[in-house]
């Protein structure tokens, strides 16, 4: 296996849907970023790989018109998933290992503003069972919460200490685009949303974008003194009918981590949960022990770009590599209802 690490992000989260970029005008100024940090151009990109979805967008190889951000000449070795851009991230590590190439520059980007976000995502359910009820993504989770409290593995209260945790940590972070944590009382006493969901247990779904770039070997320590590299990646999905899985629990993402040797050792986890209870969901599914800090960043409490979220996750957990602030994080993503897909991936400083 070739060694590869994570050595340019960027990231860009819209606070106003008012006269909202569109997918290139929001990636131009990303890959500008991703030059300036490695000093390369686009010719220095080997492979590139984005993560979107043409359901958002409402109209059929969407991902089309952002490769107008990368430019027409030279021509570039492209890829995209119908995905969050952390499968990205995987398809372009994958194309590393191969030894086709030797860097990769991913990114994803998403619009929610463009249409009715709930009801597209009823989409992604089973087609006989499921979408016809349009079932929207918050009262699924709803639905999930209800089922974890009635069985007394969380309550209100450590969902709330969870948002105030997070965003408290998110008055740090120049991109969040929800901070500043009130106290768990003051949250508590606020109105439910989606019982027992109130607002600030979901994530304020915002357009946005993010870029990574990949680099194997000698290529990344042109670029960083602590590349952050990439000790373990791997994903993994649960069935989609939610009636065969226990929602209380995430298989996929304890999969997940045991497909990269644990998480042991991690002193940094940027984590994906959209709500607030699948954060405490995540951390024993995942393994992560009690002195791990999750989400410095603020996490998607703070800002969760569609389709963009996990990847930005990766990209925070690598700063935290880059800076020395810890020698082992780990990046989570999650994509379907209910947690119902996970990816994780390990960064070390060697």
């Amino acid at each position: 296996m070739r060694d590869v690490a994570v050595v340019g992000f960027a990231q860009r989260q819209m606070t106003d849907y008012d006269g909202s970029p569109q997918c290139a005008e929001l990636l131009v100024p990303l890959l500008a970023e991703c030059y300036e940090q490695t000093g390369w151009t686009k010719k220095d990109i080997g492979f590139w790989c984005s993560g979107s979805s043409d359901y958002l967008a409402g109209r059929a190889f969407s991902f089309v018109s952002a490769i107008d951000a990368i430019g027409v000449l030279p021509p570039v070795n492209e890829s995209h998933v119908e995905m969050d851009a952390a499968w990205a991230l995987y398809e372009a590590w994958l194309k590393i290992q191969t030894g086709e190439v030797d860097t990769a520059l991913v990114y994803g980007f998403g619009k929610s503003s463009a249409g009715v976000l709930r009801r597209t995502l009823a989409l992604q359910l089973d087609p006989y069972t499921m979408t016809p009820l349009w079932p929207d993504t918050v009262s699924i989770a709803a639905l999930q919460a209800r089922l974890g409290i009635d069985a007394g593995l969380w309550d209100e209260r450590a969902m709330a200490e969870v948002v105030d945790r997070s965003l408290t940590d998110a008055e740090k972070n120049e991109y969040a685009v929800r901070a500043g944590g009130s106290s768990v009382e003051d949250l508590l006493a606020r109105p439910m949303f989606a019982d027992p969901l109130r607002k600030h247990d979901c994530a304020p779904v915002t357009d946005g974008a993010a870029a990574i770039v990949l680099a194997a070997g000698d290529r990344a320590r042109e670029v960083r003194d602590r590349p952050a590299w990439i000790t373990g990646l791997g994903h993994v999905s649960d069935g989609l009918h939610l009636g065969t899985r226990d929602l209380t629990q995430s298989e996929s993402a304890e999969r997940a981590a045991a497909s990269v040797g644990g998480l042991d050792g991690v002193e940094i986890a940027e984590v994906h949960a959209p709500f607030s209870h699948q954060e405490v969901i995540l951390r024993g599914a995942l393994g992560l022990a009690d002195d791990v800090r999750i989400n410095p960043s603020g996490g998607p409490l703070a800002g969760n770009p569609m389709f963009t979220g996990g990847a930005i996750r990766i990209g925070e957990a690598a700063r935290r590599v880059w800076d020395g602030t810890a020698d082992k994080v780990a990046g989570h993503a999650t994509s379907g209802p209910a947690l119902q897909q996970n990816l994780v991936c390990v960064m070390e400083a060697k």
